[in-house]
């Protein structure tokens, strides 16, 4: 990715449930937000940090006109994440551990972005080779910095 405009405020909040048990993760950073051609973009980096020091990975959200939501993260590692309401898709995640193949089913969507900022909020559920694996929800909150 080009050198990315840092024009947005970007607040990320996952939750997971596994078995009971609830995970929240709040990443905070700053990005760039875009409409194309009816198409909204998101984009930040992530940072990590793995055995050798710290490390990012480009992230874009893309949320086309129609509804589907693709959260696509590049670096050592590359994911891309579908969702779309009350549809199921096969997405590709690569891991320290292999490859994996996984199934989404999205049941919540909820957006409302604009240049002026705002938030969008998805739930849905993920199945490993036919198994329940967990349910999440995540939260994107953009807030214009300039």
């Amino acid at each position: 990715m080009a050198e990315l405009l840092r024009d947005y405020f970007i607040k990320i909040t996952g939750t997971q449930e596994v078995d009971g048990e609830k995970d929240r993760v709040v990443v905070e950073t700053t990005g760039h937000y875009e409409e194309k051609d009816g198409v909204k973009y998101i984009y930040y980096k992530e940072y990590y940090d793995d055995e050798n020091g710290d490390d990012e990975k480009d992230a874009i959200v893309k949320i086309e006109d129609g509804g589907l939501i693709s959260i696509i993260r590049d670096g050592e590692y590359k994911s891309q994440l579908m969702l779309e309401l009350d549809r199921q898709h096969q997405c590709f995640y690569q891991t320290p551990y292999g490859d994996m193949l996984i199934k989404v089913y999205t049941s919540l969507v909820d957006i409302d972005l604009s240049e002026n900022g705002g938030r969008m909020r998805a739930v849905y559920s993920l199945n490993f080779n036919g198994d329940f694996g967990s349910e999440n929800e995540f939260i994107i909150e953009l807030k214009r910095i300039s």
